[in-house]
């Protein structure tokens, strides 16, 4: 609430002239706004195609790797297969793709000298259900493999520090709808005013910023989205 009034109106309320929603979209219109103020529905949610989420490691190695770029994709799997899991059959990856950032190569400052950092990553489906760490050793198994035999270094006997998030963890710690990682896919459908609006059309002073709104997914249209609702705020108060 960036212009708010401080006079209290109860235990937990705060009397503002404009609120701004930063967090999940889909989490402040069906948790935290009654039915009544609600612009979309529950079918309405159901039927957005999301972008992929996905399975994180954060990896920590106690050497230097040699020959290891900052950014690598690994697309030594059918690319079509993997495809169909994300947005079709929406399962977990039999064989997936994956990417690799090692930023502590041209970074120094990310890890320890003689260390290195990095973290792996595994495009997956939102709304998938058997998230455990079960599944999640055993997909990391899977790409270590692979990493290890393209580059020809082994690293599973260096790795001090390691850290899994993925679904699971982007809702209890994101209210992320279905566990989503990126926002709504880009479709044509869901694009520029098709996506869901920023500004509230039951609460004239409510507005909504974020990558389920536009412009769209990602760091970067996330924040411009933060200065376009903020021009849109300051149009309305003025």
């Amino acid at each position: 609430m960036p212009i708010a009034h401080r006079s209290a109106i109860g235990t937990n309320s705060l009397k503002a002239d404009v609120v701004i929603g930063a967090a999940d979209y889909h989490f402040i219109e069906t948790k935290l706004l009654p039915q009544n103020c609600r612009r979309y529905s529950d079918k309405y949610w159901e039927k957005r195609i999301m972008a992929p989420s996905c399975l994180l490691y954060y990896v920590g190695l106690d050497k230097k790797l040699e020959g290891v770029l900052h950014h690598s994709l690994f697309f030594d799997s059918d690319f079509e297969i993997h495809g169909k899991e994300i947005y079709t059959s929406k399962q977990w990856p039999v064989d997936p793709l994956f990417y690799v950032c090692t930023p502590s190569v041209t970074d120094e400052t990310v890890a320890p000298a003689g260390q290195e950092n990095m973290f792996f990553l595994i495009p997956v489906a939102t709304g998938l259900q058997g998230d455990t760490e079960e599944l999640r050793e055993r997909y990391f198994e899977k790409i270590l493999d692979r990493f290890e035999k393209y580059t020809g270094q082994n690293i599973k006997g260096s790795i001090i520090y390691k850290r899994s998030y993925s679904v699971s963890d982007f809702i209890h710690d994101y209210n992320s709808f279905k566990g989503n990682a990126y926002g709504l896919a880009n479709t044509l459908m869901q694009t520029a005013n098709l996506k869901p609006a920023c500004r509230s059309i039951k609460i004239k002073n409510l507005f909504y910023t974020g990558q389920l709104t536009v412009p769209g997914p990602g760091v970067p249209p996330s924040l411009i989205s933060g200065e376009v609702v903020a021009k849109e705020a300051t149009k309305y108060y003025g």
